[in-house]
């Protein structure tokens, strides 16, 4: 029981540490939901098509922050909450299933040796064995925005038949963000942790990662 304990604990501050180093990267952060014990997400939504993997609050948008004394009082408050990332502010992110995003990074790694400014790929998280999330740099709100899509929770583009599986996380969307962990003991992980190099240009990673899907489908 102690050692369950302890490793709860670990868990949680884990969390607060994330969103705190989050905050420093200027990456914005809110409370997202957690497992819900008997149910699959904490949330009061029947049927909650992302358990766990969504903000709490319905305001997440003006309340997102990279304050430390903020983000410090709402993991206090909540130490088990998900750690959500908005997006189309500092980075869009690319998601994918997880078989395109490994043959994306074995293909980037076979033709680009030397990782960098330059290089295709920035930080990578994966979701669980499900999905893997590209981060790159923003686009905001571009003026070919109807070329784009952006989409969270249970979306999914309709116009896009080429790239199968593939979502664009930009403006007025979110991921989960690691160490967060969704129902069945699914850990969302970092593949390649972010730093403070450039992230990769969207568009020249979007190609690799549509190739990716299309050949996986």
């Amino acid at each position: 029981m102690l050692a369950v304990t302890a490793r709860r604990q670990r868990g949680r501050s884990r969390l607060a540490s994330a969103a705190k180093q989050y905050a420093a990267l200027g990456w914005a952060c809110v409370p997202g939901a957690r497992p819900g014990g008997d149910r699959a997400c904490s949330c009061d939504r029947i049927g909650c098509p992302d358990p766990g993997a969504h903000p709490v609050s319905a305001a997440w948008r003006m309340q997102a922050t990279t304050d430390p004394v903020v983000l410090k009082r709402w993991w206090s408050d909540d130490p088990q909450a998900n750690i959500i990332l908005p997006t189309g502010r500092v980075f869009d992110v690319f998601d994918v299933p997880a078989a395109a995003g490994v043959l994306a990074l074995e293909r980037i790694a076979a033709h680009h040796s030397d990782p960098g400014p330059t290089s295709p790929v920035g930080p990578v998280a994966a979701v669980g064995l499900d999905r893997h999330l590209f981060f790159a740099a923003t686009r905001g709100a571009p003026e070919d925005e109807d070329e784009w899509w952006s989409c969270h929770l249970d979306c999914s583009p309709e116009t896009i038949t080429d790239s199968p599986g593939l979502r664009w996380h930009c403006r007025d969307s979110y991921v989960v963000a690691p160490p967060s962990v969704l129902p069945g003991d699914r850990e969302v992980a970092w593949v390649r942790p972010p730093d403070r190099e450039p992230l990769p240009d969207p568009v020249r990673l979007l190609e690799i990662l549509a190739d990716s899907c299309e050949a996986v489908r």
